[in-house]
């Protein structure tokens, strides 16, 4: 079943693929890493204006990376928003997706943790480093082929 988001990309020859909806009936895209800077700066122009959520994850041991974007048309007229779930697939080995800041200011921070916890690397991101993890740490926490070493440094508080 082809949503109305979808049926408007296929309207503007826009590459993607439908996945369906989820429990909520938010319709979920899935698009490529090189597609995602036009088909943001579209979706913002079509009246997504506001980023609800920027979030990552690691479909499985030595598979691909996601990073999942939670797109609101807010209207003032209206008492329901309309809402889409982008879903951009990117290679482990490689990963990188144009970063959206400019776009949604919003990303800042959600972009960053995803960079910090997955590795995944958001091109044109003007701040994209470390977050949560120290700039020294080695490797990514969150993919699921991470191996967690076995001692832990203690640093100063100060």
């Amino acid at each position: 079943m082809q949503g109305r988001s979808s049926a408007w990309l296929v309207k503007h020859e826009l590459v993607h693929r439908s996945l369906g909806f989820d429990y909520q009936r938010i319709e979920t895209l899935q698009i490529k890493s090189e597609d995602w800077h036009s088909i943001a700066v579209i979706s913002y122009v079509y009246g997504y204006n506001y980023l609800r959520s920027q979030c990552a994850y690691d479909v499985e041991p030595g598979g691909l990376l996601v990073s999942v974007y939670h797109l609101t048309r807010i209207q003032y007229d209206v008492d329901q928003s309309e809402e889409v779930c982008i879903k951009v697939f990117v290679p482990r080995r490689n990963p990188i997706i144009p970063s959206i800041f400019w776009i949604w200011k919003s990303a800042d921070f959600q972009e960053r943790e995803s960079y910090d916890m997955l590795g995944i690397h958001y091109q044109n991101h003007p701040r994209m480093k470390r977050i949560l993890m120290p700039e020294s740490w080695i490797g990514w926490p969150l993919r699921k082929d991470y191996i967690a070493p076995n001692f832990y440094e203690i640093q100063d508080a100060h």
